[in-house]
């Protein structure tokens, strides 16, 4: 079935309520890599709840299964998630009750190349009524052009710089992480069925791409904040390809002021897996 711009650009799902709690923060951040020196108390801060940090990429998790798109029409088996951006307003509770508003805010036609599906996604407390951060994502739909919608209007990416990185940080991940990532909501079996992984035309599970882009925020909250993920007001990536869970997502780093410059690699395949890197200092 073909896109209806009209339709699709109309798609919006308003006052969704999500409470989460201290065990769901502690989980993403286990699912991303944090943990694996218990003794590290710059990451202890996110897996025990003495003093509780949430990481900032937590909010990709808050609510995930509502997505607008499940009504959009397009082709899911060539779908891909393209970017994702984080602008925080304040840093995330430990623990809460949140409105969630997601809407469609773009349709761009590429003809022959398929759509490019631009999404927003505000999370305010309940509470207060306090806006804690705005979400976008971009979904490639490769299968979907030709709906006569508008050619032009997708974000633009974050250029890198030109110059050698000034940093790079190491994080492994684990044979088993896309099982435990999986907990915190996505649970597609592209990342858990090894015979669901082989349709989709890969040997074995792939790692949930927002698993990669948590693991880069790991990365830069080590090599930048000094372990205070508290300093981070946006994060933005663009995805390039897949991670199999097992390997080393290697970030490199390119700090100006308040701006870090990024992308990732797996150390073993030297493959580009994060692109155009664009996180927002406090």
């Amino acid at each position: 079935m073909a896109i209806n711009y009209d339709q699709i650009m109309s798609l919006a799902s308003l006052g969704v309520e999500v409470a989460y709690s201290d065990r769901d923060v502690m989980l993403y951040a286990l699912g991303v890599g944090f943990g694996r020196d218990p003794l590290n108390a710059r990451e202890l801060r996110y897996v025990y709840e003495n003093d509780l940090q949430t990481l900032p990429t937590f909010a990709t998790v808050i609510g995930f299964g509502h997505s607008v798109l499940a009504r959009s029409g397009i082709n899911w088996f060539k779908a891909v998630h393209g970017e994702q951006r984080l602008m925080l307003e304040k840093p995330l509770p430990p623990e809460g009750v949140v409105i969630c508003d997601e809407r469609v805010v773009g349709a761009i036609d590429k003809r022959e190349r398929g759509a490019i599906i631009v999404l927003e996604k505000v999370i305010r407390e309940k509470s207060s009524g306090d806006k804690l951060c705005t979400m976008g994502a971009t979904v490639f739909a490769r299968g979907d052009g030709g709906f006569g919608g508008p050619r032009d209007g997708a974000p633009v990416p974050h250029d890198l710089p030109e110059r050698a990185p000034d940093l790079a940080v190491e994080c492994d991940t684990r044979p088993d992480q896309a099982l435990l990532y999986a907990l915190s909501g996505d649970r597609n079996p592209l990342h858990r069925d090894p015979d669901f992984a082989r349709l989709a035309g890969f040997d074995r599970p792939i790692l949930h791409g927002l698993c990669t882009y948590g693991t880069a925020c790991r990365a830069v909250i080590a090599g930048v904040c000094d372990g205070d993920a508290r300093r981070i007001a946006g994060f933005d990536a663009r995805f390039s390809a897949p991670v199999f869970p097992g390997e080393t997502i290697v970030t490199e780093m390119w700090v100006d002021g308040a701006v870090v410059s990024f992308r990732s690699k797996v150390k073993e395949r030297n493959s580009l897996v994060l692109n155009n890197g664009k996180c927002t200092l406090r």
